[in-house]
């Protein structure tokens, strides 16, 4: 049986999506990923992109808001940000709750390049911290794991 995490962030458009689609491409068989937001809005093409740029192609996700999961059950909510942890301190319907915040991609500005450079930051912290929490877990259950923090 799988472990099922849902990732919240403010829009769901690009760190919760990026989450989403790398936890499902590297540890789909041990774990489901979703993701949602507080707000619905579209996913960033900067994200698809740069997802794309490691295999993985979340171009087909959507944005979803939170309200869609109402009664799911969850083993595990991760907030990606710090305005869904305000919003969302906890999700009714998991049993449990963590909070890791990365740098919102969508403050990047500039020439396409540094925009595209910061979400590549953005993916890489990312991918490194599902690595390092979730890459060595066999199941988050009914175990107690450590929080990496970058």
């Amino acid at each position: 049986m799988k472990t099922n995490v849902l990732f919240i962030c403010t829009h769901n458009a690009a760190r919760s999506q990026m989450a989403e689609g790398y936890l499902r491409a590297k540890y789909g068989d041990r774990f489901e990923a979703f993701s949602a937001g507080t707000e619905v809005s579209i996913v960033s093409p900067y994200a698809i992109r740069v997802m794309k740029e490691i295999g993985i192609d979340i171009s087909q996700q959507r944005s979803k808001n939170l309200d869609e999961f109402d009664g799911k059950k969850m083993d595990l909510a991760v907030t990606v940000c710090d305005n869904a942890k305000a919003a969302c301190p906890f999700f009714p319907g998991a049993k449990k709750t963590l909070h890791m915040s990365f740098p919102d991609p969508k403050s990047f500005t500039g020439s396409d390049d540094v925009v595209l450079e910061g979400f590549r930051k953005v993916r890489d912290d990312i991918s490194r911290w599902i690595d390092a929490t979730f890459g060595q877990v066999d199941a988050w259950d009914d175990e107690e794991r450590e929080v990496v923090q970058w």
